[in-house]
């Protein structure tokens, strides 16, 4: 055969041909075999060490071309904030991806590698790349968080599983929509511009004791069943690629070595944390995570001993060769229907997507479907919404309201985020100032002094304040207050001036204190790269139509607290949202029934998602 441009596409093709010196025919190779027959083949072919090398996922960080050959890594990963370089170009994403990959194709079987990306909220570890709401946000546009205490409930649709159930939709837009003849479980996805989603995290992590991040969920059957399995059966059912085990434990027992209910991917250090404390056998971790159902470890970055330990453990007979067949036939059926085989390097044709228009338009509507009005004047015929775009002076204030960073929350560009200008998008401010008349005068103090409001007269103010960035267990807090001095300036200008007061959060916070204060209260979660989306109905372009996903508390003190509860009495309950009477002047009702299905347009997001890595395992979707 003829290869004049040589590439590794090429020798995946020489490897059809030849075998060892042999001309022979290899099966898996074929794309027109079907993939059960492709798997079979393949896994007949492949040594204990390439099979355990398949069930490997190691870090960015721990990973070269040599690495990936010499112990036939199956997949890589960027954790949260773990980037090539500061502000990386997409070139220089693909490049470092193709790197790894030329070193997993150079094996003698020349088996592709996933690589996998913390994609949250859009691609956000790429700079310029359009991030959206963070779920709770799109939960409010219509998986169960029980807990607004843990530091990962902004990752949660909602607490009620049946709005999990619907968000389930983004599944069908990241990789794909299902044939009607398709079998229904078995993942799919539908080609080359398209990433496997990951659901996460298996099974009940939203309902830990106290809101602990990986704690203790106390649940009986009916709970485990009734609340949070159900996004994970329809997760199943619209063919979802992978599914990854939660740190936390199910009535004692760690899920990472849950015989009964754990499966597919491990998480970060995940089998290190069954024991307690973490590391303490490395060995039985191993044993106890593989043997549960676990068949690809996130390990990451000691991949060595997690690969003789497993090697050591199937020769002894402690795990069968069974269930590393089982395990390593499920991680190649998920690359056999991305079409890694076929197509196993990333290119620069996507690249001018980042950071579109059309991706940002689309978060911008995401963001405005996303605000939940709690308050707006003191009755209903003294509403303070819509702003008017026209007025003789407007104060913004407050220490998230022209912080990018704070914005979009943990999980943007690192892991639990930052302050500033992190990446390319629109403050809140920005989208102020460039919504209202050019004669109207827009001032800036992030935090005045009472003698800073007497001596200035607004027509009102706009104060946005919110949590402190968090991911994870970091963002595990009891009191769940707004970042100092945001109640302080809460009270500095809403007592001098008609004030409506935007809230960054991801997750209810104390508010009820202040709630007199202010003359509209506005839920914006964490809107992510596109606060335009904020002013556009702040001053009355588009209604609120946000609907809260979790319950809001009046004090910490009733926690949990969720609802169908016996002693239900929040603030503002499950599924509260107020609306603006389309008299008001300034709203143009624009979007008033755009969209029956509300967050279902967001399936749209696995265009941003796949702008970079065409093949990338989109871990942390869910």
């Amino acid at each position: 055969m003829i290869c004049p441009k040589i590439s590794l596409a090429c020798v995946l093709l020489l490897l059809w041909f030849t075998s060892t010196g042999d001309a022979a025919y290899m099966k898996y190779l074929d794309p027109k075999q079907p993939i059960n027959t492709r798997i079979k083949d393949l896994i007949s072919r492949m040594t204990l060490a390439e099979k355990i090398g398949q069930m490997t996922q190691i870090e960015r960080g721990a990973a070269s071309a040599d690495v990936m050959k010499n112990y036939f890594i199956g997949s890589v990963l960027s954790g949260g904030g773990s980037v090539p370089a500061p502000q990386a170009t997409p070139a220089v994403w693909v490049n470092m991806v193709n790197e790894f990959q030329k070193g997993a194709l150079s094996t003698r079987l020349g088996i592709p590698m996933i690589y996998g990306i913390d994609a949250v909220h859009g691609n956000n570890n790429v700079y310029n790349a359009t991030l959206f709401p963070h779920n709770i946000g799109l939960g409010a546009t219509r998986h169960v968080c029980r807990d607004p205490r843990w530091g990962r409930c902004y990752e949660s649709y909602s607490e009620d599983h049946r709005v999990v159930q619907q968000m389930t939709d983004i599944i069908l837009g990241l990789q794909g929509e299902i044939p009607i003849n398709h079998t229904k479980g078995v993942p799919y996805i539908a080609g080359k511009d398209k990433v496997a989603a990951c659901a996460k995290h298996f099974v009940g992590d939203g309902g830990t004791h106290n809101g602990i991040n990986e704690n203790n969920t106390i649940t009986d059957e009916h709970g485990l069943l009734g609340i949070h399995m159900p996004p994970y059966y329809d997760s199943i059912i619209k063919g979802v690629a992978t599914v990854m085990v939660s740190y936390s434990s199910l009535n004692g027992v760690k899920m990472h070595a849950n015989h009964d209910l754990g499966f597919v991917i491990s998480d970060w250090l995940g089998i290190d944390r069954i024991t307690s404390p973490p590391d303490a056998n490395y060995t039985y971790s191993v044993q106890a995570g593989i043997n549960a159902g676990i068949d690809m470890v996130m390990v990451p970055f000691n991949y060595t001993q997690y690969i003789d330990d497993v090697t050591s453990l199937v020769k002894k007979g402690i795990i069968n060769m069974s269930r590393i067949d089982d395990a390593v036939r499920r991680i190649l059926r998920v690359k056999f229907i991305m079409g890694l085989f076929e197509n196993p390097l990333a290119d620069l044709s996507f690249a001018d997507q980042l950071g579109k228009k059309e991706h940002r338009d689309l978060a911008r509507e995401a963001v405005r479907k996303s605000l939940v009005l709690l308050k707006n004047g003191n009755s209903p015929n003294q509403q303070f919404l819509p702003l008017p775009k026209k007025a003789r002076s407007i104060l913004v204030a407050g220490s998230h309201a022209s912080n990018l960073g704070y914005q979009c929350g943990g999980w943007s560009i690192e892991w639990i985020g930052g302050s500033g200008d992190i990446t390319e998008g629109t403050t809140i401010l920005e989208a102020i100032k460039s919504t209202v008349t050019d004669s109207t005068h827009v001032v800036y103090s992030e935090n005045p002094d009472e003698s800073f409001m007497k001596d200035n007269d607004f027509s009102f103010a706009i104060v946005v304040v919110g949590e402190r960035t968090y991911a994870e267990t970091t963002g595990d807090d009891p009191e769940l207050t707004i970042l100092d001095p945001g109640t302080d300036t809460i009270r500095t200008v809403c007592s001098t001036a008609k004030c409506a007061v935007v809230i960054i959060s991801g997750r209810p916070v104390v508010i009820e204190p202040y709630l007199p204060m202010m003359e509209a209260l506005v839920a914006a979660w964490l809107p992510g790269t596109e606060g335009q989306g904020v002013a556009d109905v702040l001053f009355g372009d588009y209604g609120f139509t946000g609907k809260l996903p979790r319950t809001w508390f009046k004090s910490v003190d009733q926690l949990p607290m969720n609802v169908g509860d016996l002693h239900y009495d929040p603030l503002f309950p499950f599924g509260f949202g107020l609306t603006i009477n389309s008299s008001q002047p300034g709203f143009s009702g624009a979007d008033r029934l755009r969209d029956r299905n509300g967050g279902m347009v967001y399936v749209v997001l696995s265009l941003v998602l796949s702008v970079i890595l065409m093949h990338a395992s989109g871990i942390g979707i869910f």
